[in-house]
């Protein structure tokens, strides 16, 4: 038998590819209060994945757009359990940009913690571990991104997951109020909606909401009531 040597350099390759292949790029990993959703309030640990294919226009987390630091799951896991919490929010960014966001997901979701994923609406949810609650946008005409939306989302949304509407402007509750309607939205998950900071007003957006009877819950975004837009809280 003739023996071949191994090339060092390939090997090498070898290595540094498996070592990428089990890391995600993050911006940061933080506890705060949960602002938004139905675990609003709850002491949650915040990870940020970077990047975003998408630039919606009231988009208060641009810093996460680029940068940030390579981590392994095993190192995202044991800071996330530094925090000593139970909520977990796997955020972005778009975080489901990034594959080995995927087993992220499932690793935290196996370490025993409630998880929920915040998404844009742009890309596939269906492989998402059912374990996560997953907080779904669809973007609005005022958001500038309203054709990036993915529609066939809306058919893998069940009970566990949330989607949410961010309000720019009358224009934007009206075309939002008629896919709740035309969708039927409210039988397939719970449906929020909220108005975009400094766009439209809370009381204006709450009134057309309960005049209308919409199936959907009004929210605030509570971190920034409580800490305006400091990032990492």
């Amino acid at each position: 038998m003739i023996e071949v040597a191994a090339d060092p350099a390939a090997s090498a390759m070898s290595v540094a590819m498996s070592d990428t292949a089990d890391r995600l790029r993050l911006t940061e990993i933080f506890c705060s209060l949960q602002g938004e959703s139905r675990t609003v309030g709850w002491p949650t640990v915040f990870v940020r994945l970077t990047g975003c294919p998408l630039r919606c226009g009231y988009c208060d987390t641009a810093y996460a757009f680029h940068g940030g630091d390579w981590w392994s799951i095993d190192a995202i896991l044991s800071e996330v359990a530094s925090h000593g919490v139970r909520h977990v929010c796997v955020t972005g960014g778009e975080p489901l940009a990034q594959k080995r966001c995927l087993p992220l997901l499932g690793a935290l979701c196996d370490a025993g913690y409630e998880v929920s994923l915040e998404t844009s609406g742009a890309l596939d949810i269906a492989p998402v571990d059912a374990r996560v609650h997953r907080v779904m946008d669809l973007k609005t005409p005022g958001s500038g991104e309203v054709s990036r939306n993915l529609w066939a989302n809306l058919a893998a949304l069940g009970a566990n997951d949330q989607v949410k509407f961010v309000i720019c402007s009358r224009a934007d509750y009206d075309w939002a109020r008629d896919v709740i309607c035309r969708e039927n939205l409210a039988s397939r998950c719970e449906v929020l909606i909220s108005p975009s900071h400094a766009q439209v007003d809370p009381t204006a957006l709450a009134d057309w909401i309960v005049r209308d009877r919409l199936p959907v819950r009004f929210q605030l975004q509570l971190h920034k009531v409580l800490w305006g837009n400091q990032p990492g809280r």
